[in-house]
């Protein structure tokens, strides 16, 4: 394997001593291909608290104008006293960088998009009471509502020629008949039934009746088109909005994993709809529960069939993403080759189209370069496209051509942080959201083409970022494993350590299994505070993990206990020998498939003072039976149980519980309510094992939560209850 090329403050790091903090320079212009850093040392700043965490704002959807003048974006700030949050729209010069607030209401303002002619913001908003459909002038002034649909409306898409919006809103498809009116009327007449029902029995008859962290309720997300016009300068609706995808099937990525961000789009001529939809069989009715087979299909603005035109028909694996070309000659989206298999490699195809969205000729699928997965993607000009792509430890874009296929494409911007929301205006000018793991997410610009820096232009929390001593990773050093390859490793030593000082130590596995500890912050792990908490955080990336190869990726499928648990225990070799580690006080954490992993340590090995297990699998058998997407346990498992019943208890935590007595690993358990991915008897299953073997366990469950802790005072909860356990049973152990 390739040795990954380290940056200048990972070089340099080696070389220095410990206690040495890099401060993140928040306002810096940089080179795309090079990382913000800076070595002076502010005396008066202070460790980073936990209130710190939600006070920063939240920087998201950044889009550029078409003619490149002005970036919309969105910053949202949450309050972990009242658990509420809002949201508000920011607009940019990107010549001066000069910001004013385009929208300050105490409702969530998001997704915004300019119109094709620039003069107007559509976005997203619940200060009617439901999510619908807004618009204000970049001008200013007061916003309108465009939409009233009972059943609401999200992530709008404008025509090219400015005159269609079209959205997504959840319906029962069982109403098809009838006139726009009718067919809104039959939807809001039964809404209204089932909240006025005396009782709340949920009846199914298929599969897929409940995902991530919420019941289908029998609705189906339909792409619906509105007409827009101009009246005394304000943007109005002309006619009821019209579902252009009827039928009993969903219209729009029901899995995050196949949804690239841009999940549909007019065709050239405004009059179709080109779009990402789940699998679908007249005969197998819950096959997209255990299927990848995503396909793009094609209806008219003004259909009124169920029947799609389905143009990636000969693809059995996931298509998504369609985007049209500036110039209207060529349609480009994501491709896996592997049925079923989600963490396969993503590419890019391409064919060319016609007016009405119908394609001609033959596809072409890209050969990438560096056996990378294409992330996130947008035209750049008519012949090339700008994606996203993990890159060992950290992010990359790649600009790939798709004249034939001979190009690899090449490296666009290196040693990126984590990277979302490619905007290019028409000139070619590329915007994007940055964070890295010393600072939130900003909004950044390359103003020229002929000059590769990028500007940070929202500075969000710059004040904030530059109050505190937040370190980043010294050097990301690669370990030796098995199969002649090596694992990469970040480590993050908490601020002003003190020289032949032993710390305590969180050794972190992220979930996945096919993702990675990747240079970007976040507001759920983030490892800078829990270093702020003096604890050395070390964040492996072992056998699964994304961005080193797509056979590195591959070897976990079928044996998740098996090479993945011997890197980690390779990572942990070196971690005791790190001068600064105090080895008797290392623990580990981790969610999903890190909180598997977690399991898997309890019943296998005594090198952990303590381990945090949240949103976790305990017990493969039943995990299948309960849990939502099924392509996934199929796949990794090669089968259902009773096919392959050996694949599913051979690293299955459960049955080695009875170890669980042999280690005595005092054991957080975590585990929610509405966690429908990880679904919540693993961790009841999990503590009550701990419980009645006498282990020193506590569970912590959020009714209200998934498999993720979202909500602001669930969330300080949530630290509260680590960091307190964490300090018991590892920081003040004797």
């Amino acid at each position: 394997m390739k040795r990954r090329r380290l940056t200048s403050f990972t070089d340099r790091s080696l070389t220095l001593c410990i206690g040495l903090v890099f401060i993140v320079t928040a306002s810096a212009n940089r080179p795309l291909a090079a990382q913000t850093s800076s070595s002076s040392t502010n005396l008066k700043q202070s460790i980073m608290q936990l209130d710190d965490l939600y006070t920063c704002d939240r920087i998201s959807s950044p889009e550029i104008s078409r003619d490149g003048t002005m970036i919309v974006y969105q910053v949202a700030n949450v309050d972990a006293k009242t658990n509420k949050s809002k949201s508000r729209l920011m607009l940019v010069s990107v010549e001066n960088g000069q910001r004013r607030t385009l929208t300050n209401s105490e409702f969530n303002d998001n997704s915004p998009k300019f119109s094709p002619d620039g003069k107007t913001v559509l976005f997203v908003s619940n200060r009617s009471g439901t999510s619908q459909l807004w618009t204000i002038a970049i001008d200013g002034g007061e916003a309108s509502q465009l939409t009233t649909i009972e059943t609401g409306a999200s992530t709008p898409v404008w025509s090219h020629d400015g005159q269609r919006i079209a959205f997504v809103s959840e319906v029962f498809p069982k109403f098809m008949s009838g006139s726009d009116e009718e067919l809104a009327k039959q939807n809001s007449d039964l809404l209204k039934a089932q909240s006025e029902a005396p009782t709340k029995v949920r009846v199914f008859d298929r599969l897929f009746y409940r995902h991530w962290d919420s019941y289908v309720e029998g609705k189906r997300q339909h792409l619906f088109v509105i007409n827009v016009e101009q009246v005394d300068g304000r943007l109005i609706a002309k006619g009821l909005p019209h579902d252009a995808t009827l039928g009993d099937r969903d219209a729009n990525p029901t899995s995050s994993t196949f949804s690239s961000g841009r999940d549909f789009c007019f065709s050239p001529d405004n009059k179709h709809l080109i779009f990402t939809a789940t699998p679908s069989d007249p005969v197998q009715r819950s096959l997209e529960s255990w299927s990848t087979n995503y396909d793009l299909c094609r209806v008219s603005v003004e259909n009124t069939s169920s029947d799609w035109d389905c143009i990636t028909s000969s693809n059995l694996a996931a298509d998504s993403g369609p985007q049209i070309s500036p110039d209207g000659g060529t349609l480009a989206w994501r491709v896996q080759k592997i049925p079923g298999a989600e963490a396969d490699r993503w590419l890019i195809a391409t064919q060319a189209v016609s007016p009405d969205g119908k394609l001609t000729g033959n596809p072409t699928t890209h050969e990438i370069a560096d056996d990378v997965s294409v992330g996130e993607f947008i035209w750049q000009d008519n012949t090339s496209v700008l994606f996203t792509a993990e890159w060992q430890g950290r992010a990359r874009i790649y600009k790939q051509s798709v004249l034939g296929n001979s190009d690899k494409g090449r490296v666009y911007a290196d040693e990126m942080g984590g990277v979302h929301d490619l905007s290019c205006s028409q000139h070619g000018q590329l915007a994007f959201s940055e964070s890295r793991f010393n600072a939130p997410a900003d909004v950044f610009v390359q103003k020229s083409l002929t000059d590769k820096s990028v500007i940070n232009l929202s500075k969000a929390n710059t004040a904030l970022i530059e109050t505190l001593s937040l370190t980043v990773p010294e050097w990301s050093m690669d370990v030796a494993v098995e199969g002649d390859v090596k694992m990469q490793m970040w480590i993050i030593k908490p601020p002003n350590m003190e020289p032949n000082k032993k710390y305590p130590t969180v050794y972190m596995v992220h979930g996945g299994p096919q993702g990675a500890w990747n240079d970007a912050w976040s507001f759920r792990w983030n490892p800078a505070l829990w270093a702020a908490q003096g604890y050395v955080v070390v964040l492996p990336n072992p056998r699964g993990s994304t961005g080193f190869g797509q056979k590195f990726t591959d070897e976990i499928s079928g044996d998740w206990g098996g090479k993945c648990y011997r890197d980690l225990m390779a990572g942990m070799d070196l971690v005791e020998r790190l001068p600064y580690v105090d080895r008797n006080r290392i623990a580990a954490a981790g969610a999903s498939f890190g909180g598997y992993m977690m399991n898997w340590f309890s019943v296998n090995t005594d090198r952990f003072c303590t381990l945090v297990t949240h949103c976790s699998v305990f017990n493969f058998e039943s995990m299948w039976g309960s849990t939502d997407e099924l392509w996934f346990d199929e796949y990794e498992h090669g089968g259902m149980p009773w096919e392959k019943p050996g694949s599913y208890r051979e690293f299955s935590p459960h049955t080695k519980a009875g170890d669980l007595a042999k280690f005595k690993t005092p054991m957080l358990v975590i585990h929610n309510d509405l966690d429908f991915r990880c679904p919540i008897g693993q961790g009841i299953e999990l503590f009550t094992c701990l419980q009645r073997l006498n282990v020193p366990s506590r569970f912590v469950n959020f009714p209200d939560e998934g498999h993720w802790v979202n909500k602001a005072a669930n969330g300080h909860r949530w630290h509260t209850e680590v960091f307190e356990w964490l300090d018991k049973y590892c920081k003040s152990k004797k």
